[in-house]
């Protein structure tokens, strides 16, 4: 039986109120979820630090990250993350 993964892409608009509502409404029905940075973006070290902090500051206290290659790692935590 194969995972389903829930993946969103984040290109060169940034991130938007229309890609944090999407990411919330990921978040109902997924635990985890991938964001894949595309080249237009920027595929920069320091900018996918600035764009996962982003997120999480948009998403919650409930959430964290995690940057592998140009890929945003978000997991929700049952508890608040202190």
């Amino acid at each position: 039986m194969k995972i389903k993964q829930c993946q969103m892409q984040l290109g060169k608009q940034g991130i938007t109120e229309n890609f944090i509502s999407t990411l919330n409404g990921m978040f109902d029905n997924h635990q985890n979820v991938r964001v894949c940075v595309l080249k237009s973006a920027g595929h920069d070290k320091n900018k996918m630090k600035e764009y996962m902090e982003e997120i999480l500051n948009k998403v919650g206290k409930k959430y964290t990250g995690r940057i592998i290659g140009f890929t945003i790692y978000l997991k929700k935590w049952r508890r608040v993350v202190r």
